[in-house]
């Protein structure tokens, strides 16, 4: 379904593969463990490996869906997501994203939707001082259930007084995809983190952008 732009009064962003870059410095770092000899796409193979131990959850859901049990699968992830131990990893910013927030603030309220725990999510806003740009932070925490259950999406909206339907989901996974349309919002994927078009658009992303700051663009 088209994006209706003019619906839009709020913006909720994934940080993981939308706002911070750092997956595609850990593909580049076990790319030489996937030979060309043993892998058709080494680099496909690299960032689905990574996906596998950066967000578990996207890549346990696409499984579930494939074979049937993505309703329970759901589940599996919200308890994964509760009880793993991220890793502490070095944050680096999606290329344009400071611009783009600083184009956007003011425009609408934002907030920043995402699994990780707050010591991690805060940790890369400030690095990057991006706290100034959000009105509010939903944590893995902060909600009942977290993505790809709606909990922290409405959350958010509800923080922002705003209509779920009139939000703007943006994120790189299905996980993302899949708890903005169980939360009424619309939804953009962003093709710099894990997620593909192909899968993006089957769980329903109403807009597919090369890049996360091209949301700007979409947005005038």
């Amino acid at each position: 379904m088209p994006l209706n732009i003019a619906r839009i009064q709020a913006l909720c962003f994934d940080i993981d593969g939308t706002l911070s870059d750092t997956d595609d410095m850990y593909v580049q770092k076990v790319l030489k463990f996937f030979p060309r000899f043993l892998f058709k796409d080494p680099d496909h193979a690299a960032r689905r490996f990574i996906m596998w131990i950066e967000s578990p959850g996207n890549a346990l859901l696409g499984f579930a869906d494939t074979i049937g049990i993505d309703d329970e699968m759901v589940a599996v992830i919200n308890w994964l997501y509760r009880h793993r131990k991220q890793p502490s990893k070095k944050f680096l910013l999606v290329p344009g994203v400071d611009e783009m927030l600083k184009q956007l603030h003011g425009r609408y309220p934002m907030s920043v939707v995402s699994a990780r725990d707050e010591h991690g999510t805060m940790a890369f806003l400030e690095q990057y001082d991006l706290v100034k740009y959000f009105d509010h932070v939903i944590t893995g925490l902060s909600a009942e259930h977290t993505k790809p259950y709606p909990d922290p999406i409405l959350l958010a909206a509800q923080k922002m007084n705003v209509a779920p339907e009139n939000c703007l989901m943006i994120g790189d996974t299905t996980v993302d995809i899949r708890a903005g349309k169980a939360a009424g919002t619309q939804t953009v994927g962003v093709l710099c983190g894990f997620g593909e078009e192909p899968e993006l658009r089957k769980f329903g992303a109403d807009e597919i952008l090369e890049d996360t700051p091209k949301l700007v663009d979409l947005l005038k």
